[in-house]
């Protein structure tokens, strides 16, 4: 297996009412530039990040947070009522990390909660990209289709199992290093052509297995709970959400389907599509550094912070 670039900071906030919970969180790049929070994927963690994400955050100077929700990794385990929930704990986040305003990046299931926020900490949230995510099935701005709708007949029992089946796989997961990457490797061999080029790459296996055994090994009840909120109501209207975002999708998405992201980009009042030709669920994290360029360009002082990173580069 490659080297990666591992974390530079990697810990746990306090959250909650009484701040008897905490969320794990992983940071990349550079301490005094903008930040750029990204949100994973189900299932995933902290470090589900490009290697060339983590690398252009030191190239550029820019702070990269990966954070856990819930239930794996470092976080403690927690059940929203909604997505909207989220926010409250993302705010703390911030704030104790000295965070005045970010960026947010959200991958597939990272997606809603990206929305959450971006819709309710607008003077936080610079810019916002959802790259292959989730949209709601119900409700007045539900789409059918997908992987997700197919689960909602499920999520009485995923709200019951989610913690005994979470410790199990938690546990196989923890002894689970030997047989990790060829099951990778095995779950590529089984995804449309774009996931299986982007998997066989050693450095999105490096990263995929570094994020499963520093995550997912320790707790594994967050994609269960994921599911279960993604089926109901998100606590929120997608049409409120203002602060500018970017959908990411591929045309050729098996998971999460490439008409959802159309129907969201219709709903967001400030959104832009930028469909991937050729592009399934996975494949788009490729494009990571081309994601991040974006979001940081709705920065008012992106222009010095490239000039100050070109002129590093040159030294």
């Amino acid at each position: 297996m490659i080297a990666i670039d591992r974390p530079k900071l990697e810990g746990s906030v306090a959250v909650g009412d009484q701040r008897r919970r905490r969320i794990g969180f992983s940071e990349f790049g550079a301490p005094g530039g903008p930040v750029v929070v990204w949100l994973h994927g189900t299932p995933g963690a902290r470090r589900q990040i490009p290697c060339e994400a983590r690398e252009y955050a030191e190239e550029r100077g820019f702070r990269l947070i990966g954070l856990d929700r819930p239930g794996v990794g470092s976080s403690t385990a927690h059940r929203y009522t909604s997505i909207s929930d989220f926010t409250s704990d993302f705010q703390i986040v911030l704030s104790t990390l000295g965070i005045e305003r970010c960026s947010v990046i959200g991958l597939s299931g990272g997606g809603p909660y990206t929305l959450a926020v971006s819709r309710f900490l607008p003077d936080r949230v610079v810019s916002a990209a959802v790259v292959g995510g989730v949209a709601p099935v119900t409700g007045p701005d539900g789409i059918a289709g997908g992987a997700v709708d197919n689960v909602r007949a499920m999520e009485p029992m995923l709200t019951k199992m989610a913690g005994p089946v979470g410790k199990v796989v938690s546990a196989v997961l923890s002894v689970a290093r030997p047989v990790a990457e060829p099951a990778i490797s095995a779950y590529g061999r089984l995804s449309p052509d774009a996931d299986r080029e982007l998997l066989s790459r050693p450095e999105f296996r490096a990263m995929f297995l570094d994020d499963l055994l520093h995550g997912g090994s320790r707790r594994m009840e967050a994609p269960f709970a994921d599911l279960s909120l993604f089926v109901k109501d998100w606590g929120f209207r997608i049409g409120d959400v203002t602060t500018p975002v970017v959908w990411w999708h591929g045309d050729e998405d098996n998971i999460i389907p490439h008409s959802h992201g159309v129907h969201m980009t219709t709903l967001l009042p400030n959104a832009t599509l930028v469909t991937v030709p050729g592009q399934s669920h996975l494949s788009t994290l490729g494009m990571s550094v081309e994601i991040i360029d974006q979001l940081l360009s709705a920065w008012p002082a992106a222009p010095a912070v490239r000039a100050v990173a070109q002129e590093a580069a040159t030294v």
